[in-house]
């Protein structure tokens, strides 16, 4: 073998061995993956993250996907002649858009079953409704009524542990069913911190449009690997997060203080981002920690 081959082998070795400790670290553990955004739209991104996930699944760690759809329920509904209507950020949801987006969101979860299991993992892709998963209220946007958007009240994960205890890897839509058992659809991001709060999962990964919280925004190069809560609020405080992050910020602020172990804010159109970010030191995201909590980015 020459040179040149023996350091493209000695560099695959090195990567493997890095990994090693946070493979016995996590063993199964139970990790939250939101899957969204442009790696949902991108074909070859989609592969990435399918990938990343099973190879997590094969390892020992115990994943669960939740997914979001908006960009492709806001396709359906101008197919069927409307117009997408938000309110702050929210979709204003009636019982036509409402039926749209079960639909397209149960279209989105069976092909992502279909692609895990091309991997050769059994998945089983659910919906809040089944087995009374998410149970919700009626959300209101600054008291305005938006229509049939459901914001969480309970959650029963028995269904979720049944899964994981027979060894397969459940995708989950965001619907669910208030008290009445009508449907609602429900924010991918918020049903993600419920499931993973829930289940006691030691990591919640969100795969986003940004690399990840930058001390300056502007620049990329200013990524902040490891972010406690305290150091969060001042950020917010000080305008350095801003508009949307906000609330998905408070998200995994609130993620961590009921019980889950780390949050993990990605970008999602890094080939591999998942794997990048947990089997490396440095990391190429964002982790969100408790104040106590020990960084181990230098394992």
């Amino acid at each position: 073998m020459d040179d040149k081959n023996m350091e493209s082998v000695l560099e695959k070795a090195a990567v493997l061995v890095e990994a090693l400790p946070y493979i016995q670290r996590f063993n199964r553990k139970i990790i939250v993956v939101k899957y969204g955004g442009s790696a949902m739209l991108d074909e070859e991104l989609k592969q990435h993250v399918i990938q990343d996930v099973t190879l997590l699944k094969l390892v020992g760690f115990k994943p669960i996907i939740v997914h979001g759809g908006g960009k492709d329920i806001s396709k359906w509904v101008e197919k069927s002649g409307q117009t997408p209507e938000f309110v702050n950020g929210l979709r204003k949801t009636d019982a036509n858009t409402m039926e749209i987006a079960e639909m397209v969101l149960n279209r989105v979860n069976k092909s992502l079953v279909s692609l895990v299991q091309e991997l050769g993992v059994n998945a089983i892709g659910i919906s809040g409704k089944d087995g009374n998963l998410l149970t919700v209220k009626k959300k209101l946007s600054d008291g305005k009524d938006i229509g049939y958007v459901g914001e969480i009240s309970k959650v029963n994960p028995k269904i979720i542990f049944d899964m994981l205890e027979k060894d397969f890897l459940p995708i989950v839509c965001p619907i669910g069913l208030d008290e009445n058992f009508d449907t609602y659809n429900i924010n991918a991001d918020d049903a993600a911190c419920a499931i993973a709060k829930a289940v006691e999962a030691e990591k919640l990964a969100f795969l986003t449009d940004t690399s990840g919280v930058c001390r300056n925004p502007e620049d990329e190069s200013t990524l902040i690997s490891e972010l406690t809560i305290s150091e969060a609020r001042l950020l917010i405080e000080d305008g350095t997060i801003k508009g949307g992050m906000i609330p998905k910020m408070r998200s995994c602020m609130d993620a961590i203080e009921e019980g889950v172990g780390r949050v993990h804010i990605l970008d999602g159109r890094v080939a591999h981002c998942l794997l990048l970010e947990i089997f490396t030191n440095k990391g190429i995201g964002t982790a969100i920690l408790n104040d106590n909590a020990d960084r181990y980015y230098n394992v």
